[in-house]
């Protein structure tokens, strides 16, 4: 049953009821009330349930996210929703797809995902209170093309999901939270506050299991994950690097500093 409701959870196009869905199977998950079996086959989900809106563009074609103005603070604080809202769909896919992964690797991807299920909620009912909704402005779909990109190795998935996708959030969401803070909105910032404080540990997951699979297949974890950026970045990354938060979800100096090189 466990794959099962997974499954649903990750097909179900309302964002709230997603959300409830998520937060039972956590709870279910710890209760030892849901059943470990083969439910089928493992489907290839190239597009997770979501609702009609946000239309999908291509990132260059996303609206242009400013605080100078009113709508510009809602499609920035929309961008953040989005992101939290793909979170969910990802780490559910995580556990759903790559079963021959430990339970505790399962129990750690249903606690991420009902994280970022609180994460959603709290910024969606934020854009309620600021007039709009979630839905209201164009989006893309960058972190969900990598989930599809890497779902035939969860090696793959753990490296370049968590340790790069999200862990560029740990980056930008500082800055990001002094913008906010200095044209007075301190409810965006407190909601920030705790993304990022639960995303440092998000991150940390997805270093632990990534040197899991390095260990379990014997394999040099840098050298590994430079040719992964290599293979799917061309060999660049986006920086600059929140040493202070990455070295809290896991990294060490010296691999910063070998990524840097990178930028």
């Amino acid at each position: 049953m466990l794959y099962l409701k997974i499954h649903q959870a990750i097909m179900q196009t309302d964002p709230l009821q997603k959300c409830a869905q998520v937060q039972r199977l956590f709870k279910d998950w710890n209760r030892q009330q849901l059943l470990r079996k083969d439910d089928g086959k493992i489907e290839d989900i190239d597009i997770p349930g979501r609702p009609d809106q946000p239309v999908l563009v291509d990132p260059r074609q996303v609206q242009r996210r400013s605080l100078a103005t009113e709508q510009g603070r809602r499609i920035l604080l929309h961008s953040f929703a989005h992101i939290e809202f793909n979170a969910i769909n990802l780490a559910l896919d995580a556990a759903y797809r790559f079963r021959q992964m430990p339970d505790d690797f399962i129990s750690d991807w249903l606690r991420v995902a009902a994280e970022e299920a609180r994460h959603f909620r709290l910024l969606a009912e934020y854009l309620q209170q600021l007039g709009s909704y979630y839905g209201a402005f164009s989006a893309h779909n960058g972190l969900w093309d990598m989930v599809c990109k890497t779902r035939h190795d969860v090696l793959h998935r753990m490296a370049l999901v968590p340790r790069v996708m999200e862990a560029r959030g740990l980056d930008v969401t500082p800055g990001m939270m002094k913008k906010f803070a200095a044209i007075g909105d301190q409810r965006a910032v407190d909601i920030l506050q705790v993304v990022y404080d639960e995303e440092i540990g998000h991150v940390e997951i997805g270093n632990r299991w990534y040197q899991y699979c390095c260990d379990q297949r014997e394999l040099n974890a840098r050298q590994t994950f430079q040719q992964l950026i290599d293979e799917y970045f061309s060999g660049r990354l986006r920086g600059p690097f929140n040493h202070e938060a990455r070295l809290a979800a896991g990294f060490d100096e010296e691999e910063l500093r070998q990524l840097e090189n990178c930028l």
